[in-house]
């Protein structure tokens, strides 16, 4: 895969998520803050990141600039996926199914929040196991970074489109 310059693309960020976190050291506890943020053009890319700072903007800076380096493009039929594909991270698990036109996106929390940063309309999805932001949203990326499209598997296979299908 190649990577993908952020810079010619007009991205919007979202906040997922903003934790208050401490370590103990030994004159007490130190606390940050960490954020996990999605990034993406409405166009088929998309992409994650987290910061931790002292404060929050700060926090927030950073994991953008995590999240830019960490673009995927998210192959796209009229609007929804091109099949159904179970994505895993730790004990995160989401399933994503395409779905017809004018269905909407059907899932929750972090789910829905990269499905509509990448430009998805039409899709319904479950998280079949952990419901923590983080895995959740990892696990969702690895189902988006397997999807192909028949013409992509037509040309691995150095096939037609009409013999796969």
């Amino acid at each position: 895969m190649t990577k993908i310059d952020a810079t010619t693309l007009d991205l919007r960020e979202n906040v997922v998520s903003t934790k208050r976190v401490s370590k103990t050291v030994k004159g007490g506890r130190i606390s940050r803050q960490s954020v996990l943020v999605v990034v993406g053009d409405g166009n088929g890319h998309v992409g994650y990141g987290t910061g931790k700072a002292a404060e929050t903007p700060e926090a927030i800076k950073k994991a953008i600039e995590a999240a830019k380096k960490n673009l995927i493009y998210v192959p796209m039929v009229d609007k929804t996926i091109p099949h159904e594909i179970i994505g895993k991270f730790g004990a995160g698990e989401v399933l994503l199914k395409p779905a017809s036109a004018g269905t909407g996106i059907i899932t929750g929390g972090a789910v829905r929040v990269v499905l509509e940063i990448a430009g998805l309309k039409d899709v319904r999805a479950k998280c079949l196991r952990s419901t923590n932001k983080t895995n959740v949203i990892k696990a969702t990326f690895d189902a988006l970074k397997s999807l192909r499209t028949a013409e992509q598997v037509a040309q691995m296979r150095g096939k037609t489109v009409e013999e796969i299908l």
